[in-house]
Order: C-alpha cells, then structure tokens, then sequence
C-alpha cells in the first residue's frame, strides 16, 4: 500500500508541476510521497521486531512470511529479505528527503526532474518497491502472494521511468530513456514469469501496468487542478491538450512484448526477450514523438534505439531469469 501511495503523490506532483508551477515543500502531493515511504517503513519495521521476537522464543522464521530470513546487526536482529530492502529504502527516502529540503533552502525551486536529490529520492523509493516485490514473491504459492506480485511489478513499472530521466543527458546515439524503460519492463516481465512460474503471468502483469497507466492518466490531471483550485492558485497559462507526464512515460505496447515473451520464452528466450525489447524500443521511441516528449525520431535515432532496445532486452531477460530463481529460494541466508 505504501508503494501504491507514493506512486499516486509522484505522479500528482509531477503534474503539479508542469500544470500549476514550482511549490513549497509542505504539499498534498509530497505528503503523499513520504506517507507512502513512512508507511512501508514502519511496517516493514513491525514484520522484523516481530520476526526477531519469534525467533528468540525458539520459533522457525517462515520464509514465505517476507522472504528468507537474514541475521543484521550481529545476529541482534532477524529480517526477511524483503522487509530489509523495503526498511533500507525506506529510511534512505527520508534521509535523501532531508536533503532535498537542504538543496531547495540553498538553491530554491527545482526546474528538472533529474536534479541530484530527485534522482536519489526517486531511487530509495524504487528499491522500496523493489522490497514489496520480493514480500510478494514469497507467498506467491498462495492467491494473496499472486495478486500482490501483479500489482508491485506493476508498481515498480510505472515507476522506474521516472529514475531513467537521470540518463537523459547522456550523448547517445539512441534514446537512452527509452532503453531504460524497456530494460526494467522486460527484466520484469520476465522475473514474474519465472519467479511465479505460471502461463499469462507476464501477460496479466502488463494487463495490470495498462490498467495503472490509465487511472494515472484520469487521476494526475484532474488532482493537480482541482488542487490548485482548493488553494486558490491559477493554472499556467498557455496550457494545451498535453498528455498527463508520468502515466504517458509508461510504454503502451507492454502488453505485445509480454505476449511475445510469453508465447517463445520455453523455445528461445533469448530471441523472446530481444524482440520484447525491440518492440518496446521502437513503439516507446515513436510513442514519445507522438506525446511531444521527445523531437521527432529520424530514422537512424529509431534504428539504433530498436536495437539497444533489443540488446538490453536480452540483458534484461538474462538478469530476469536469474532473479526470478532467487525469489523462489526458500533457504535460510547467512549473515
């Protein structure tokens, strides 16, 4: 649930943005995005003291409740693997969160997403969705542990375009934010299939991302409106028909590349996770020029991020494979 809140205050603020202008730092957006943090946070903290308790009465941790159980602190204390990671991103966030404050006090409003302190935020939160994935993958054998897993892919789906910003810059030959995205989406799209190890898991998590894509592109626009309106600021003037910006930066054709890797991943999953990467390449390329989020793609710019698309899908399918047989480790890890 704190993934999902923060996810909605990113978006919302996001929105803010671009339709209204700078803010403050106490917003109705931002409280949602460190709500989210603080919430995962503490339950996070609840699930280890509470593991930690069993375990000095003698108990067996279960490696199903949260992941396998990791000794931390010098065996002080017992924490399955997911809760760990979404602690640890957590209370980074609001570390980083510190920071953030620090740098708008010393350099005021901020004009880009990928400054510094955006980009760290941007990270903790996804290695906190990153832990709610591994929580969800640990019950996966029962019905809660399934839908859990095709809601925080998702999740972390949406998300991860946000952090590819940082790579914008960069002086590529291809759209390097595009092939970011198609890196995570198939990395993903393969570790759900391969961790829950089911026909359609691939394709009903793509389903799932299309389904938040959408409530993301009603809900972004009209909150930040309607919240300019309660406090009583005007919107940017000049504003047209521009596509809400997170719900937009989410590949449309998710659910091509998840048939494909679902249909030829037994056969060649090496050839099934390149052409999922090509079709992201290709479609979120011509889908950024369409949405003006990029300048017209010429045909060398297409060509080159189809096929660092394609590569990088390939990479991502490996990575996938392998930690979607992670999450299906049940052994107890060393400290």
């Amino acid at each position: 649930m704190g993934t999902g809140i923060s996810l909605i205050g990113t978006s919302w603020d996001v929105q803010w943005h671009i339709d209204v202008g700078p803010d403050t730092f106490f917003t109705l957006p931002h409280l949602f995005i460190y709500a989210g943090s603080a919430i995962a946070g503490i339950a996070s903290l609840v699930a280890v003291l509470a593991v930690t308790a069993a375990q000095r009465r003698g108990e067996t941790p279960d490696p199903t409740d949260g992941g396998v159980p990791i000794r931390v602190f010098g065996g002080r204390f017992t924490a399955p693997l997911g809760y760990l990671v979404t602690g640890v991103g957590a209370a980074m966030f609001l570390l980083y969160g510190l920071i953030d404050l620090w740098w708008h006090t010393v350099y005021g409003f901020d004009a880009v997403l990928n400054s510094p302190p955006h980009v760290a935020l941007f990270t903790t939160v996804s290695i906190t969705m990153i832990g709610a994935v591994i929580i969800a993958a640990a019950s996966r054998e029962q019905r809660w542990g399934r839908i859990a897993m095709a809601i925080s892919v998702p999740v972390l789906m949406t998300f991860f375009p946000i952090t590819a910003n940082a790579f914008q810059g960069l002086p590529l030959p291809f759209n390097p934010v595009v092939v970011a995205t198609a890196w995570i989406i198939v990395l993903l799209l393969v570790v759900t299939r391969v961790a829950i190890d089911r026909p359609g898991a691939a394709a009903l998590t793509a389903a799932v991302l299309l389904v938040m894509q959408g409530i993301l592109w009603l809900f972004t626009p009209w909150a930040a409106e309607t919240y300019a309106g309660a406090v009583g600021l005007p919107l940017r003037d000049g504003l047209g028909d521009e596509s809400p910006y997170i719900p937009a930066g989410i590949p449309l054709a998710g659910l091509l590349a998840a048939a494909v890797i679902e249909l030829l991943i037994k056969r060649g999953p090496v050839i099934a996770v390149g052409i999922a990467g090509l079709i992201l390449g290709v479609t979120f390329q011509l889908q950024q020029s369409w949405l003006h989020f990029a300048g017209p793609s010429t045909l060398s710019v297409l060509v080159a991020t189809a096929i660092a698309g394609g590569l990088f899908g390939m990479l991502g399918g490996y990575l996938g494979a392998r930690f979607g047989v992670i999450l299906r480790v049940r052994e107890k890890v060393a400290a």
